[in-house]
């Protein structure tokens, strides 16, 4: 199963168009700013396991057990949520993230929410 994002559906927006309403709950949990800016970082497709390995040691706790979790959450939680909000494409047949270039629309409250977290 494909998630489909914001611009291949039929109701597409512009991410540009995303009010302070609509981008400070995409950035209200730790995942999701971990996973955005992880992407923010690469070149391409990353690996949904990948993924879940880095925010696992960003959380001070590499273990089976936590990647597990991480997994989960990302893939039944926050994901979705961040393809709803139209800055990643999640192909969960393959199992791999894109970010895709609304991100840069974000990317000022990002940093600043990132600068709180460490």
């Amino acid at each position: 199963m494909t998630t489909k994002t914001p611009a291949e559906s039929q109701h597409s927006r512009q991410t540009d168009d995303l009010a302070a309403s609509e981008i400070f709950p995409l950035l209200a949990s730790d995942r999701r700013r971990d996973v955005l800016h992880y992407l923010t970082r690469q070149v391409g497709s990353i690996s949904l396991g990948e993924l879940a390995e880095q925010i696992a040691i960003w959380e001070d706790d590499p273990t089976f057990d936590q990647y597990e979790r991480i997994l989960t959450s990302l893939h039944h939680t926050h994901l979705p949520y961040l393809v709803e909000g139209g800055l990643v494409q999640y192909d969960s047949d393959q199992e791999t993230v894109d970010g895709l270039d609304a991100i840069e629309s974000v990317r000022p409250y990002l940093d600043l929410a990132l600068r709180d977290d460490h």
